[in-house]
């Protein structure tokens, strides 16, 4: 499960007392909810099904899924569809091939949910292993489902854009930078990273005047 409401809590007001940035958009923007997926095959095949498309047509694509080969999203059920029942669920040739990749790794215990590595670069290795998981995927998935304290998906276009605006740097900063910047503040990035979407819904209160706190290392 993803880090509690009350971890989430626990490592901002960590962060806030070493960063007056973060202590003053904490204040602004109040703590977020947590962000809870269950582990396992279902949620890693609802992230490929989800792949480049909006929020109503990746839950479109899910319920015509589940229609297809039932709730539980069995990965024997997944391998035994046919081409045409996974394409009248909204999967391109592409995605159905991702989801009977994904379904014959953890049918072959090649990819076993339950003994992912410790160490985080290693799980995200071992996820991305998967035809069609990327580091960003994998990630989400350490962070959300399986609640990994200092996971930290710098690639995310909306964790850089309000870490730019947390810190009042005068642009997004890239992936590069977010990761440097980040390095303070460990082991509670996977919180800040939570933090960061839930800022994304607070009115931009900065005035051309703010001066920026931090620049971007180079």
């Amino acid at each position: 499960m993803g880090i509690s409401a009350a971890g989430l809590r626990q490592a901002l007001d960590a962060l806030a007392a070493r960063e007056p940035a973060i202590a003053a958009a904490v204040a602004r923007a109040g703590y977020p909810g947590p962000r809870i997926s269950a582990r396992g095959h279902a949620t890693l095949l609802r992230a490929i099904v989800g792949q480049q498309v909006s929020v109503a047509a990746a839950a479109s694509m899910w319920t015509k899924l589940e229609a297809a080969v039932g709730a539980a999203m069995d990965p024997a059920a997944i391998l035994a569809a046919s081409d045409e029942a996974l394409r009248a669920a909204g999967l391109s040739r592409q995605k159905a091939s991702y989801a009977r990749s994904l379904a014959e790794d953890v049918l072959t215990g090649r990819l076993d949910f339950a003994a992912l590595p410790e160490d985080d670069e290693e799980a995200i290795a071992a996820l991305v292993h998967v035809k069609g998981i990327g580091r960003w995927t994998a990630e989400i998935y350490l962070l959300f489902a399986e609640g990994r304290a200092d996971i930290w998906p710098a690639g995310d276009l909306a964790v850089q854009i309000e870490i730019g605006r947390i810190l009042g740097l005068p642009g997004k900063p890239s992936e590069k930078d977010v990761r440097a910047l980040a390095e303070p503040w460990r082991p509670h990035r996977g919180a800040l990273a939570v933090f960061a979407w839930h800022y994304r819904k607070t009115p931009d209160l900065l005035s051309a005047a703010d001066k920026p706190l931090v620049k971007p290392p180079r």
